[in-house]
Protein backbone atom coordinates (compact mmCIF):
# COMPACT_ATOMS: atom_id res chain seq x y z
CA UNK A 1 0.00 0.00 0.00
CA UNK A 2 2.98 2.34 0.43
CA UNK A 3 3.62 2.40 -3.32
CA UNK A 4 -0.04 3.15 -4.01
CA UNK A 5 -0.09 5.96 -1.42
CA UNK A 6 3.07 7.58 -2.84
CA UNK A 7 1.83 7.35 -6.42
CA UNK A 8 -1.56 8.87 -5.57
CA UNK A 9 0.01 11.68 -3.55
CA UNK A 10 2.40 12.59 -6.37
CA UNK A 11 -0.38 12.58 -8.95
CA UNK A 12 -2.75 14.66 -6.81
CA UNK A 13 0.02 17.13 -6.01
CA UNK A 14 0.74 17.60 -9.72
CA UNK A 15 -2.92 18.29 -10.49
CA UNK A 16 -3.72 20.41 -7.44
CA UNK A 17 -0.61 21.63 -5.60
CA UNK A 18 -0.91 22.71 -2.00
CA UNK A 19 -1.03 26.49 -1.63
CA UNK A 20 1.88 28.16 0.14
CA UNK A 21 -0.43 29.59 2.78
CA UNK A 22 -2.69 26.87 4.11
CA UNK A 23 -3.93 25.69 7.53
CA UNK A 24 -1.43 22.82 7.71
CA UNK A 25 1.66 25.00 7.23
CA UNK A 26 0.24 27.65 9.52
CA UNK A 27 -0.39 25.03 12.19
CA UNK A 28 3.14 23.62 11.89
CA UNK A 29 4.61 27.11 12.17
CA UNK A 30 2.45 27.91 15.22
CA UNK A 31 3.38 24.62 16.89
CA UNK A 32 7.10 25.12 16.28
CA UNK A 33 6.96 28.66 17.64
CA UNK A 34 4.99 27.49 20.71
CA UNK A 35 7.49 24.77 21.61
CA UNK A 36 10.47 27.10 21.35
CA UNK A 37 8.69 29.88 23.24
CA UNK A 38 7.71 27.63 26.13
CA UNK A 39 10.62 25.19 26.36
CA UNK A 40 13.64 27.12 25.07
CA UNK A 41 14.90 28.32 28.45
CA UNK A 42 18.52 28.80 27.43
CA UNK A 43 20.11 25.60 28.77
CA UNK A 44 21.56 22.70 26.76
CA UNK A 45 18.95 20.10 27.70
CA UNK A 46 16.12 22.53 26.93
CA UNK A 47 17.16 22.46 23.31
CA UNK A 48 16.56 18.73 23.11
CA UNK A 49 13.28 19.02 25.00
CA UNK A 50 11.99 21.65 22.57
CA UNK A 51 13.18 19.65 19.54
CA UNK A 52 11.66 16.39 20.82
CA UNK A 53 8.27 17.98 21.40
CA UNK A 54 8.28 19.87 18.11
CA UNK A 55 9.13 16.75 16.08
CA UNK A 56 7.76 13.75 17.96
CA UNK A 57 4.31 15.05 18.91
CA UNK A 58 3.17 15.48 15.25
CA UNK A 59 4.89 12.21 14.35
CA UNK A 60 3.14 10.25 17.09
CA UNK A 61 -0.16 11.94 16.24
CA UNK A 62 0.14 10.82 12.60
CA UNK A 63 0.94 7.28 13.73
CA UNK A 64 -1.94 7.21 16.23
CA UNK A 65 -4.47 8.28 13.61
CA UNK A 66 -3.07 5.64 11.24
CA UNK A 67 -3.57 2.80 13.70
CA UNK A 68 -6.93 4.14 14.87
CA UNK A 69 -8.18 4.05 11.30
CA UNK A 70 -6.88 0.51 10.80
CA UNK A 71 -8.56 -0.75 13.98
CA UNK A 72 -11.88 1.02 13.40
CA UNK A 73 -12.52 1.62 9.70
CA UNK A 74 -10.01 -0.67 8.05
CA UNK A 75 -6.87 -0.50 5.91
CA UNK A 76 -8.37 1.49 2.98
CA UNK A 77 -9.02 4.46 5.25
CA UNK A 78 -5.51 4.21 6.68
CA UNK A 79 -4.19 4.36 3.11
CA UNK A 80 -6.25 7.50 2.52
CA UNK A 81 -4.66 8.99 5.63
CA UNK A 82 -1.21 8.15 4.29
CA UNK A 83 -2.08 9.81 0.99
CA UNK A 84 -3.22 12.93 2.85
CA UNK A 85 -0.01 13.05 4.90
CA UNK A 86 2.14 12.56 1.80
CA UNK A 87 0.20 15.26 -0.02
CA UNK A 88 1.31 17.89 2.51
CA UNK A 89 4.85 16.58 2.98
CA UNK A 90 5.83 15.28 -0.46
CA UNK A 91 5.89 16.97 -3.83
CA UNK A 92 7.66 18.95 -6.50
CA UNK A 93 5.06 21.67 -6.78
CA UNK A 94 5.99 23.01 -3.34
CA UNK A 95 9.09 24.59 -4.91
CA UNK A 96 9.13 23.91 -8.66
CA UNK A 97 7.29 27.13 -9.60
CA UNK A 98 10.39 29.08 -8.48
CA UNK A 99 12.61 26.94 -10.68
CA UNK A 100 10.28 27.22 -13.67
CA UNK A 101 9.97 31.00 -13.41
CA UNK A 102 13.74 31.52 -13.25
CA UNK A 103 14.38 29.08 -16.09
CA UNK A 104 11.81 30.85 -18.28
CA UNK A 105 13.37 34.23 -17.51
CA UNK A 106 16.81 32.93 -18.50
CA UNK A 107 15.44 31.40 -21.71
CA UNK A 108 13.99 34.80 -22.62
CA UNK A 109 17.29 36.51 -21.84
CA UNK A 110 15.83 38.50 -18.95
CA UNK A 111 18.67 38.16 -16.46
CA UNK A 112 17.48 41.01 -14.14
CA UNK A 113 14.18 39.18 -13.69
CA UNK A 114 16.00 35.90 -13.05
CA UNK A 115 18.13 37.59 -10.37
CA UNK A 116 15.04 39.11 -8.79
CA UNK A 117 13.21 35.77 -8.73
CA UNK A 118 16.22 34.01 -7.19
CA UNK A 119 16.53 36.73 -4.55
CA UNK A 120 12.82 36.46 -3.73
CA UNK A 121 12.94 32.67 -3.52
CA UNK A 122 15.96 32.33 -1.25
CA UNK A 123 15.99 35.79 0.39
CA UNK A 124 19.51 36.50 -0.84
CA UNK A 125 21.29 39.37 -2.51
CA UNK A 126 21.67 38.28 -6.15
CA UNK A 127 21.93 41.68 -7.82
CA UNK A 128 25.50 41.23 -9.11
CA UNK A 129 25.33 37.57 -10.16
CA UNK A 130 26.45 36.77 -13.72
CA UNK A 131 24.34 34.42 -15.83
CA UNK A 132 26.38 31.31 -15.07
CA UNK A 133 26.17 31.93 -11.33
CA UNK A 134 22.40 32.38 -11.51
CA UNK A 135 22.18 28.98 -13.16
CA UNK A 136 24.55 27.44 -10.61
CA UNK A 137 22.59 28.68 -7.62
CA UNK A 138 19.27 27.65 -9.17
CA UNK A 139 20.63 24.13 -9.75
CA UNK A 140 22.00 23.86 -6.22
CA UNK A 141 18.87 25.11 -4.48
CA UNK A 142 16.54 23.11 -6.72
CA UNK A 143 18.41 19.84 -6.22
CA UNK A 144 18.42 20.27 -2.44
CA UNK A 145 14.73 21.21 -2.54
CA UNK A 146 13.96 18.09 -4.58
CA UNK A 147 15.81 15.99 -2.03
CA UNK A 148 14.06 17.50 0.99
CA UNK A 149 10.59 17.61 -0.54
CA UNK A 150 10.67 14.33 -2.42
CA UNK A 151 13.51 11.85 -2.03
CA UNK A 152 14.12 12.32 1.69
CA UNK A 153 10.40 12.01 2.41
CA UNK A 154 10.20 8.92 0.21
CA UNK A 155 13.08 7.30 2.07
CA UNK A 156 11.78 7.83 5.59
CA UNK A 157 8.16 7.07 4.66
CA UNK A 158 9.10 3.82 2.94
CA UNK A 159 11.40 2.64 5.72
CA UNK A 160 8.96 3.25 8.57
CA UNK A 161 5.90 2.12 6.59
CA UNK A 162 7.66 -1.20 5.98
CA UNK A 163 7.74 -1.84 9.74
CA UNK A 164 4.12 -0.85 10.31
CA UNK A 165 4.53 2.81 11.29
CA UNK A 166 2.41 4.17 8.45
CA UNK A 167 3.05 7.78 7.42
CA UNK A 168 5.05 8.61 10.56
CA UNK A 169 8.32 8.66 8.61
CA UNK A 170 7.14 11.42 6.29
CA UNK A 171 6.07 13.62 9.21
CA UNK A 172 9.23 12.87 11.18
CA UNK A 173 11.51 13.82 8.28
CA UNK A 174 9.72 17.00 7.27
CA UNK A 175 9.31 18.24 10.85
CA UNK A 176 12.99 17.60 11.55
CA UNK A 177 13.98 19.58 8.47
CA UNK A 178 11.54 22.40 9.19
CA UNK A 179 12.44 23.02 12.82
CA UNK A 180 16.17 23.00 12.03
CA UNK A 181 15.66 25.56 9.27
CA UNK A 182 13.13 27.69 11.15
CA UNK A 183 15.09 27.99 14.38
CA UNK A 184 18.21 29.07 12.49
CA UNK A 185 16.24 31.82 10.78
CA UNK A 186 14.49 32.73 14.03
CA UNK A 187 17.86 33.25 15.73
CA UNK A 188 18.01 36.63 14.02
CA UNK A 189 14.56 37.74 15.14
CA UNK A 190 14.31 40.94 17.16
CA UNK A 191 11.92 39.37 19.68
CA UNK A 192 12.37 35.97 21.31
CA UNK A 193 15.22 34.69 19.09
CA UNK A 194 16.10 31.01 19.27
CA UNK A 195 18.87 30.12 21.69
CA UNK A 196 22.06 28.52 20.48
CA UNK A 197 21.12 25.32 22.32
CA UNK A 198 17.89 24.90 20.39
CA UNK A 199 19.68 25.54 17.12
CA UNK A 200 22.45 23.07 17.92
CA UNK A 201 20.02 20.35 18.96
CA UNK A 202 17.95 20.77 15.78
CA UNK A 203 20.99 20.90 13.50
CA UNK A 204 22.67 17.87 15.06
CA UNK A 205 19.48 15.83 14.89
CA UNK A 206 18.88 16.90 11.32
CA UNK A 207 22.41 15.89 10.33
CA UNK A 208 21.82 12.37 11.65
CA UNK A 209 18.28 12.04 10.25
CA UNK A 210 19.28 13.20 6.76
CA UNK A 211 22.48 11.12 6.58
CA UNK A 212 20.96 8.05 4.93
CA UNK A 213 18.39 9.83 2.69
CA UNK A 214 21.11 12.14 1.33
CA UNK A 215 23.18 9.18 0.23
CA UNK A 216 20.15 7.42 -1.23
CA UNK A 217 19.42 10.53 -3.29
CA UNK A 218 23.05 10.80 -4.40
CA UNK A 219 23.11 7.12 -5.37
CA UNK A 220 19.94 7.56 -7.41
CA UNK A 221 21.43 10.50 -9.28
CA UNK A 222 24.56 8.48 -9.97
CA UNK A 223 22.60 5.51 -11.34
CA UNK A 224 20.44 7.58 -13.71
CA UNK A 225 23.27 9.98 -14.64
CA UNK A 226 26.94 9.51 -15.41
CA UNK A 227 27.68 6.88 -12.76
CA UNK A 228 31.47 6.89 -12.65
CA UNK A 229 31.75 10.67 -12.74
CA UNK A 230 29.05 11.08 -10.06
CA UNK A 231 30.71 8.61 -7.70
CA UNK A 232 34.14 10.12 -8.29
CA UNK A 233 32.85 13.63 -7.59
CA UNK A 234 30.98 12.33 -4.52
CA UNK A 235 34.17 10.85 -3.11
CA UNK A 236 36.47 13.76 -3.89
CA UNK A 237 34.38 16.95 -3.83
CA UNK A 238 31.55 16.54 -1.31
CA UNK A 239 33.70 18.23 1.36
CA UNK A 240 33.75 21.44 -0.67
CA UNK A 241 30.24 22.28 0.56
CA UNK A 242 29.48 23.63 4.06
CA UNK A 243 26.92 20.91 4.88
CA UNK A 244 28.14 17.31 4.67
CA UNK A 245 24.84 15.73 3.61
CA UNK A 246 23.98 18.43 1.09
CA UNK A 247 27.55 18.25 -0.19
CA UNK A 248 27.12 14.57 -1.04
CA UNK A 249 24.00 15.34 -3.10
CA UNK A 250 25.48 18.35 -4.87
CA UNK A 251 28.76 16.60 -5.66
CA UNK A 252 26.88 13.63 -7.13
CA UNK A 253 24.71 16.00 -9.16
CA UNK A 254 27.78 17.79 -10.46
CA UNK A 255 29.31 14.56 -11.70
CA UNK A 256 26.04 13.12 -13.00
CA UNK A 257 25.39 16.04 -15.40
CA UNK A 258 28.96 17.37 -15.74
CA UNK A 259 28.34 20.86 -14.34
CA UNK A 260 30.46 22.99 -12.02
CA UNK A 261 28.83 23.52 -8.64
CA UNK A 262 29.98 25.14 -5.40
CA UNK A 263 32.20 28.14 -4.91
CA UNK A 264 30.96 31.64 -4.12
CA UNK A 265 28.34 32.36 -1.51
CA UNK A 266 25.31 34.63 -1.38
CA UNK A 267 24.52 37.13 1.33
CA UNK A 268 21.22 36.34 3.06
CA UNK A 269 18.68 39.15 3.25
CA UNK A 270 16.46 38.89 6.37
CA UNK A 271 12.80 38.16 5.74
CA UNK A 272 10.26 40.07 7.79
CA UNK A 273 7.38 37.64 7.34
CA UNK A 274 7.68 34.59 9.66
CA UNK A 275 6.20 32.17 7.13
CA UNK A 276 8.40 33.47 4.33
CA UNK A 277 11.40 33.30 6.64
CA UNK A 278 10.58 29.72 7.58
CA UNK A 279 10.06 28.67 3.98
CA UNK A 280 12.97 30.60 2.45
CA UNK A 281 13.78 27.67 2.34
CA UNK A 282 15.69 25.17 1.09
CA UNK A 283 18.79 27.03 2.02
CA UNK A 284 21.66 24.70 2.65
CA UNK A 285 24.36 26.99 3.95
CA UNK A 286 25.10 29.48 1.19
CA UNK A 287 25.91 32.10 3.78
CA UNK A 288 27.92 29.82 6.04
CA UNK A 289 31.59 29.04 5.87
CA UNK A 290 34.29 30.19 3.49
CA UNK A 291 34.46 29.59 -0.22
CA UNK A 292 36.05 26.17 -0.53
CA UNK A 293 36.24 25.97 -4.31
CA UNK A 294 34.12 24.41 -7.00
CA UNK A 295 33.64 20.91 -8.32
CA UNK A 296 35.04 20.05 -11.75
CA UNK A 297 32.69 20.27 -14.71
CA UNK A 298 31.40 22.55 -17.42
CA UNK A 299 30.42 26.15 -16.73
CA UNK A 300 26.72 26.23 -15.73
CA UNK A 301 24.43 27.05 -18.66
CA UNK A 302 20.61 27.20 -18.99
CA UNK A 303 20.78 23.85 -20.81
CA UNK A 304 21.99 22.30 -17.56
CA UNK A 305 18.65 23.21 -15.96
CA UNK A 306 16.89 20.86 -18.36
CA UNK A 307 19.51 18.21 -17.66
CA UNK A 308 18.87 18.48 -13.92
CA UNK A 309 15.10 18.21 -14.44
CA UNK A 310 15.64 15.03 -16.42
CA UNK A 311 18.00 13.69 -13.78
CA UNK A 312 15.48 14.26 -11.00
CA UNK A 313 12.54 12.74 -12.86
CA UNK A 314 14.54 9.70 -13.96
CA UNK A 315 15.51 9.18 -10.35
CA UNK A 316 11.86 9.42 -9.25
CA UNK A 317 10.86 6.84 -11.86
CA UNK A 318 13.70 4.55 -10.80
CA UNK A 319 12.73 4.60 -7.13
CA UNK A 320 9.03 4.19 -7.92
CA UNK A 321 9.80 1.15 -10.09
CA UNK A 322 11.94 -0.26 -7.29
CA UNK A 323 9.14 0.28 -4.76
CA UNK A 324 6.65 -1.34 -7.14
CA UNK A 325 8.88 -4.39 -7.53
CA UNK A 326 9.38 -4.67 -3.78
CA UNK A 327 5.62 -4.36 -3.25
CA UNK A 328 4.93 -7.04 -5.85
CA UNK A 329 7.53 -9.34 -4.34
CA UNK A 330 6.00 -8.87 -0.91
CA UNK A 331 2.51 -9.64 -2.21
CA UNK A 332 3.65 -12.73 -4.09
CA UNK A 333 5.82 -13.90 -1.19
Amino acid sequence: MSFFAILCALLIEQVRPLALRNPVYAGVLAWTRWTSRNFDAGKPHHGWVAWSLAVFVPTVLALAVHWLLILTLGLPFAVLWSIAILYVTLGFRQFSHHFTSIRDALDEGDEPLARSLLAHWQHVDAINLPRSEIVRHVIEHSVIAAHRHVFGVLAWFSILAAVGLGPAGAVFYRMSEFVARYWVHKSGASTQPSSVWVQQAAERAWGVIDWLPARITALGFAVVGSFEEAIDCWRNDARRFPNENDGVILAATSGAVNVRLGGGTLRVVPATDPLSRAQAGDSFGDARGPDSGSTPGREPEPAHLRSVVGLVWRSVVMWMVLLALLTLARLLG
